[in-house]
């Protein structure tokens, strides 16, 4: 987020994938995927779709809770953000453990609507995110293996 060209590098390879897809809305994650979604979002011209941990959306919400490495956690969404059929992409900058990007899955699908793909700009593919998420697609700009450190 510090680097201009790496910022745009990003939006633009992540525009140039969702570009042609037919999409209702992209559902981006608290917090910094908002920096990335939102960006996105204009571009494809499609309605921002905030996830949020629990008390900070100002309407009803949706909620599911998931398992951290150290406890269990809370996810909102708008009870209007979306209804059956509507197609989603989530983005995020990072995927780890997934337990974030599933519980977003969830939240979608418990509104009716459909994930398409989640994205990321970073995956940290030791951690197994990718397959918790199946069989919804994860599509990642950059793959960082552990022994890389």
């Amino acid at each position: 987020l510090q680097n201009p060209e790496s910022f745009r590098f990003g939006i633009d390879r992540l525009y140039q994938r969702y570009q042609n897809t037919e999409l209702d809305g992209l559902v981006a994650l608290d917090a910094r995927g908002f920096l990335f979604g939102s960006t996105l979002a204009y571009l494809l011209g499609v309605p921002l779709i905030p996830v949020r941990k629990t008390g900070k959306l100002p309407a009803e919400t949706v909620s599911t809770d998931y398992q951290l490495e150290y406890g269990l956690n809370s996810l909102e969404m708008h009870v209007d953000a979306l209804d059956e059929a509507t197609r989603v992409v989530i983005i995020d900058d990072l995927i780890a453990t997934g337990g974030t990007m599933c519980a977003a899955v969830e939240l979608i699908s418990q509104l009716g609507g459909e994930t398409i793909e989640c994205a990321v700009i970073i995956e940290l593919v030791d951690l197994d995110g990718r397959a918790k998420l199946s069989p919804v697609p994860l599509y990642s700009l950059v793959s960082f293996h552990e022994d890389e450190a």
